[in-house]
């Protein structure tokens, strides 16, 4: 009974000191001063940087590089992809395989590159979030010897989420590493004085560690932090989420091009994608690409019937409701897909497609400026073919017509706006609506009163 005793004290011991060790160490000092000016988060524009594309280094540096030309977009949040280093264990290559969480991958540059990267963008008054992959790790990460922190099998073997083998599940019902993964996500905060997190498949853990990690994230009193989950599940406005990712909105108007679907069907999306917000500006993250789909279906040029339908396409994106994201290349109309985890493709930053940018340009401009298309009530008045709403906010309001078909639409306006008089939002001059407008094919236009 003795040595009973004494084992059990032992191991008590070695493990409180395990413990101990992790959690007992201050964080990271601050870097540098809390960025003062994080926007509402009704009021993103969002960038997603894909690291191995960007540059031809596909490094930190290589954005830095290039921050006015995404200010000038108009920009105020950037998320950039894993920068952590890559496991090579049953590896794909992907930068969603973290091997350490609290490390920068040697490919990607160093933590001095990354607070380069995030003072170039303050100075510019640009956010950054990072992207944490908190469902699993790489099958080297150092966790991997806890085997409790890992999700097993019958046979005691670790689990591989979904098809994903070159990855390794954690187990989110063991408390020490959820306190570790919190741990790790609130040193960045400090170390490299990062806004936020894009938090990946986080329909994977568990709503409830979510909570717990972001009401801990919460307590950097010194720091407004957004958190985008890229995940559809209407819990996770609840446990503190500012955004989900709009993967149905996508596919629906995917579908709107491809195959015809009403445009009618986006009022649907709008009522599903919004299921669950419990907070104002709780929103969805939308996009006519990011790194996953552009690699796997094809550029917004492939899907979106060219440089005019993807336009008519972004500005449903950029105005109805929800807050738009721009893949890296997207603004030069890249034409080729960037290949996606591996490394054969990099944007072409001599594209010359001035036109495309300056259109992206201008329509961002009117979204940053416009407080209907940021904060106003949404009235739908779309058809079959034509995506038709206004926003109103206060006195101010917005009408917008899109034509989403490769042909030309007669669009006969409902009663209450026949005769209203409107600017174009663009160039100034007056309009009055007639019963009906004839809109060419990809054609849109903005309205202000």
């Amino acid at each position: 009974m003795k040595r009973n005793t004494s084992f059990l004290f032992s191991t008590v011991l070695v493990l409180f000191s395990s413990f101990s060790i992790l959690y007992a160490q201050p964080y990271p000092s601050q870097y540098g001063k809390p960025f003062k000016y994080v926007p509402d988060r009704r009021d993103v524009t969002m960038y997603q940087v894909n690291m191995r594309s960007f540059s031809k280094n596909g490094d930190l540096k290589g954005v830095t590089a290039r921050l006015d030309s995404i200010k000038a977009l108009g920009i105020n949040v950037i998320y950039l992809m894993p920068v952590y280093p890559v496991g090579v264990v049953n590896s794909v290559n992907s930068p969603y395989a973290t091997k350490d969480y609290d490390l920068i991958g040697a490919e990607f540059g160093t933590l001095d590159d990354l607070r380069d990267l995030v003072d170039g963008a303050h100075k510019r008054k640009i956010a950054v979030l990072m992207d944490i992959v908190a469902n699993h790790t790489s099958w080297d990460h150092p966790w991997i010897v806890n085997k409790g922190w890992y999700e097993t099998d019958t046979a005691g073997k670790i689990k591989y989420p979904r098809n994903w083998r070159d990855v390794a599940q954690l187990n989110f019902k063991n408390t020490d590493m959820r306190l570790a993964l919190i741990r790790s996500m609130k040193s960045w905060v400090y170390k490299a004085n990062i806004d936020g997190f894009r938090c990946d498949y986080a329909d994977g853990p568990s709503v409830d560690f979510w909570k717990q990690c972001i009401d801990t994230l919460n307590t950097i009193s010194t720091h407004k932090l957004l958190m985008l989950a890229e995940g559809g599940r209407p819990e996770h406005y609840s446990a503190g989420f500012d955004y989900n990712f709009g993967f149905g909105f996508f596919g629906n108007l995917k579908n709107i091009y491809s195959r015809n679907k009403s445009v009618r069907s986006i009022d649907t999306m709008n009522v599903r994608d919004f299921r669950g917000t419990t907070g104002e500006g709780q929103s969805i993250i939308r996009y006519l690409t990011n790194h996953d789909v552009n690699s796997s279906d094809g550029t917004p040029l492939d899907l979106f019937g060219g440089k005019k339908g993807s336009m008519a396409a972004f500005v449903v994106v950029a105005y109805m409701k929800g807050i738009p994201m721009i893949y890296n290349g997207q603004e030069i109309g890249t034409p080729f897909r960037l290949t996606f985890p591996f490394t054969s493709t990099r944007v072409d930053w001599t594209l010359n497609n001035p036109d495309v940018t300056a259109e992206y340009k201008k329509i961002i401009a009117f979204r940053n400026k416009s407080e209907p298309i940021r904060r106003g009530v949404l009235t739908s008045y779309s058809n079959d073919d034509v995506c038709v709403f206004t926003k109103i906010h206060e006195s101010k309001k917005v009408l917008v017509l899109s034509n989403l078909r490769n042909k030309e639409v007669v669009y006969t306006f409902p009663v209450d706006l026949v005769n209203s008089s409107w600017k174009d939002a663009f160039d100034g001059s007056k309009v009055t609506l007639s019963a009906s407008i004839t809109l060419q094919p990809f054609t849109y236009m903005v309205f202000k009163n």
